[in-house]
């Protein structure tokens, strides 16, 4: 008989530590250019990721003009503070040798264009809190970063302070947005969501802001826009990254002055709302690239989080899969309580999970709508292995039929067809053009910040060199 494991316990904890700390201890650090234009300049690391780069969206803002606008960043992590090099320009340095990235240790000189940078590690310690809770409204995760952002939003849920949210797609950043509408005092009120990166150009004014009646051809009637419509409630600004450059400034005036004024009106109206917006793009480089409105992303950035990949949270595996599990399997009671045979297990601890939450949800759902029986076997799973790429077809009806997948919600669908698309085009251009990033983006007319945001979102910056 197969082994299996039911859906209540699927046995992964035995893999992971059961100790459940109460805070997380981050030791604090300082970073003092000692050598070269900015001498002096200095910054304390008290935070999980903390920038160096030329403009003020950094923490350790340089002026030195050999230094990238978003150079580098130093990451506190399990293993140690990390320094990781952002692509730039002219390279992250140590000992003469240029790196990607190196851990630090107390007293480490590192070199940022002209400026030398030391670090050094400080005795105090800063405690921060996590969350008693496994979740937060709609959002579970039981790992110590996913319980530092749920204490955090405790916090920030009763307030109107505005959130930003970033992380790869499918990390739960839309989820975690609504759970801070859910968990306000605007909860009863309105909860109106605005795609930045589906707004049809010549319709985006109005879309934000309204028209009257007349403002212009096909303006038949009032249109109260998305602003108007959550007052007294929350506004959800989805993939504010995508926002049209243009558009930019006139949503700054509104967030400031929690005002708008309709296309062809001429009175302000008043809103009273709670805004929350969420990307999958680092806006810091955006901002350094000029793509992004540096004072745009101080507005919305007043509380900002990163939602972590699910392939660095394993430990909550378990409870998420037990959620799918009991969600999917409502709607097949004639096969009673499914459960995960010991192989599936294994293999959903091996997968990457590039889709991450969203990915491993539509996994679950496929498999408990086409199993046969209330025991998921691995090959019920359908998880593409990376070594073993789908085959070519010729364009036509069945290589239509093969990448159009109708059991998931369009957006899945197609961002899952985006990212496949996109992986297979990014290993061609470096191995096309022998990793050098800056001559592929111009060869492919891709500007260098772009092809960069790709490389990272599918984590392969490493294939290439700056």
């Amino acid at each position: 008989m197969t082994d299996s494991m039911p859906s209540r316990s699927l046995g992964l904890q035995t893999v992971f530590e059961q100790a459940r700390p109460t805070h997380r201890h981050l030791r604090r650090a300082h970073l003092l250019v000692v050598d070269g234009p900015d001498k002096g300049a200095e910054a304390f690391v008290t935070k999980q990721k903390t920038f160096i780069g030329r403009t003020s969206v950094n923490d350790l803002t340089l002026t030195d003009s050999m230094a990238s606008a978003t150079h580098a960043e130093i990451t506190v992590t399990e293993d140690g503070t990390l320094l990781k090099d952002l692509g730039s320009t002219n390279g992250t340095f140590f000992a003469g040798t240029r790196v990607r990235e190196i851990f630090l240790h107390d007293g480490l000189c590192f070199q940022v264009g002209n400026n030398t940078v030391r670090f050094d590690a400080l005795e105090d310690v800063i405690d921060i809190p996590l969350s008693a809770e496994d979740r937060f409204g709609q959002v579970t995760g039981r790992c110590v970063r996913m319980r530092e952002i749920f204490a955090v939003m405790e916090r920030v849920a009763p307030t109107d302070l505005t959130v930003l949210i970033s992380g790869e797609t499918g990390t739960g950043k839309e989820r975690l947005a609504r759970s801070i509408h859910d968990c306000s005092r605007r909860s009863t009120g309105p909860y109106v969501v605005l795609d930045c990166s589906s707004i049809p150009k010549d319709l985006a004014e109005s879309t934000v802001f309204g028209h009257e009646k007349g403002a212009f051809t096909g303006a038949v009637g009032v249109h109260r826009g998305v602003f108007e419509q959550a007052d007294q409630g929350s506004i959800f600004l989805d993939e504010v990254g995508e926002l049209d450059l243009a558009l930019q400034p006139k949503l700054l005036r509104v967030l400031e002055n929690r005002e708008v004024k309709r296309i062809g009106g001429d009175r302000t109206i008043n809103v009273d709302l709670r805004v929350i917006a969420a990307t999958n793009r680092d806006l810091r480089a955006m901002v350094a690239d000029g793509a992004f409105r540096e004072d745009l992303y101080f507005r919305l950035s007043i509380i900002e989080c990163t939602m972590p990949p699910l392939r660095e949270r394993p430990e909550d595996l378990e409870v998420i899969l037990n959620e799918f599990l009991a969600l999917f399997s409502d709607r097949r009671p004639e096969l009673g309580p499914m459960r995960l045979a010991r192989d599936a297990v294994e293999l959903l601890l091996e997968h990457r999970w590039p889709g991450n939450v969203r990915e491993l949800k539509n996994v679950m759902e496929r498999a408990v709508s086409l199993a046969d029986s209330p025991l998921l076997e691995r090959s019920d799973l359908r998880i593409r292995e990376s070594a073993h790429p789908a085959p070519v077809t010729k364009p036509g009806l069945d290589a239509t039929n093969q990448i159009v997948k109708l059991d998931r919600p369009y957006k899945d669908a197609k961002q899952e067809l985006i990212d496949e698309f996109e992986v297979q085009y990014l290993k061609a251009l470096s191995q096309n053009f022998e990793g050098n990033l800056s001559k592929a983006a111009r060869e492919v007319g891709l500007t260098r910040f772009h092809l960069r945001e790709m490389l990272k979102r599918h984590n392969l910056l490493e294939a290439f060199k700056g």
